[in-house]
């Protein structure tokens, strides 16, 4: 009961989010897109962010409709920190064995989670915000298969779960997006930094440097990915249930 109850919030709360998501690209897109492009709305169009997305959704759509996004950013911004704050608390107990006061884990995990980012908008404003947004984005694409590999391996290995691993269809469906979505992933992380390296203000000298040190790293990264996901794990860490 436990697992369906959780498949029906998890699924409910994606759904809505993808649909926040499609509105905001639709919008943007057709807005951006049209002939009659107003002055203020050529300006935003020229550097989107979440911003200028919130102006394009109400031009269209209302101006309740940036009201909603604003409540789905503060909801989303909720979301992340309670799962951040739920994370360092396993982390601390588990793996570092560091047992303390909730208020004070709290206070801990949400201070190394949200001071960062509020300096970063006192001195920087809603531009260095939006860079920041950017380069935490970045960030997680270039972690994901880390993340994203191990579970799709542990969930579909019988040593780790037994009976209660995937079936092939899941397996099958899982792999193929979860390798579309890091192929994805490496490809636009690849695609930035040459047009950043193509672009740039730097002297040829340092972009020849910049290209010797990244590249042999992005090959590596790579391969590390190839490794992960290759990997064969014989060690049996299921165990079965003793029946009464």
């Amino acid at each position: 009961d436990a697992c369906r109850y959780f498949l029906i919030e998890s699924g409910f709360a994606l759904l809505v989010a993808f649909l926040i998501n499609v509105a905001v690209v639709s919008v943007s897109g057709a807005v951006c897109s049209a002939d009659n492009l107003s002055s203020d709305d050529h300006h935003r169009c020229n550097d989107l962010n979440l911003n200028s997305a919130s102006f394009l959704l109400q031009n269209v759509l209302g101006k309740s409709s940036s009201t909603l996004y604003a409540i789905a950013l503060l909801a989303s911004g909720q979301s992340s920190t309670i799962t951040g704050t739920y994370a360092g608390q396993f982390i601390m107990q588990g793996f570092l064995n560091l047992k303390m006061k909730k208020w004070v884990r709290n206070l801990m995990t949400r201070c190394v989670a949200i001071t960062p980012s509020l300096i970063v908008s006192i001195i920087g404003g809603s531009q260095g915000a939006g860079r920041l947004i950017i380069i935490a984005s970045m960030i997680l694409s270039f972690e994901l298969p880390f993340a994203l590999i191990p579970l799709l391996k542990f969930s579909s290995s019988s040593t780790k779960m037994g009976p209660y691993k995937n079936s092939i269809i899941i397996i099958v469906i899982s792999w193929i997006l979860g390798i579309g979505l890091i192929g994805i992933n490496v490809y636009y992380l690849t695609t930035a930094f040459v047009d950043w390296l193509i672009h740039n203000d730097l002297p040829k000298v340092g972009n020849v440097f910049i290209g010797i040190i990244v590249f042999p790293l992005m090959a590596i990264y790579v391969l590390a990915v190839i490794y992960l996901t290759f990997r064969k794990d014989t060690v049996v860490t299921y165990i079965e249930p003793e029946k009464n």
